[in-house]
């Protein structure tokens, strides 16, 4: 199903929760990009998210349950960087490409403990996991 309306923005009922959440920039980046891709791809629904996910990481990082801007636009992470051929593990989200001063702020906004003696895969790991409960909270769960 579409994920933009007639008005051109997407329709926030289409999308996923952390997306609901999230500035209408970031809904229209992965909602035009996800029509755009599943038109291309034969309606391959599969498909057409993992291309909308990889243009939303491009400009939006996920903190907490939601999507924000990034520093610098760009690739996210190394899978990202080597394209859907890498079989490197996606950050789910967590800008890896950002400096550890900037994962460190992240790390300070979510609370996370410990936060001070992690080297930056160590902050990526730990970003992940503060997201991943943020969304669920945020879903009832």
């Amino acid at each position: 199903m579409p994920k933009t309306g007639k008005n051109d923005h997407a329709r926030k009922e289409e999308l996923p929760s952390t997306l609901q959440r999230s500035e209408q920039k970031a809904q229209d980046t992965f909602a035009k990009t996800y029509d755009s891709a599943l038109e291309s791809y034969d309606n391959d629904e599969g498909r057409a998210a993992r291309a909308a996910y990889a243009s939303l990481k491009h400009s939006y990082e996920k903190v907490g349950d939601h999507w924000e801007p990034k520093e610098e636009p760009g690739p996210s992470d190394k899978h990202a960087e080597e394209g859907i051929e890498s079989s490197e593990p996606t950050a789910g989200g967590v800008d890896a490409n950002a400096s550890k001063e900037h994962l460190y702020r992240r790390a300070q906004e979510l609370n996370i403990d410990g936060r001070s003696k992690m080297d930056k895969g160590q902050l990526v790991k730990a970003l992940q996991k503060a997201n991943d409960a943020a969304t669920r909270k945020a879903r009832g769960g």
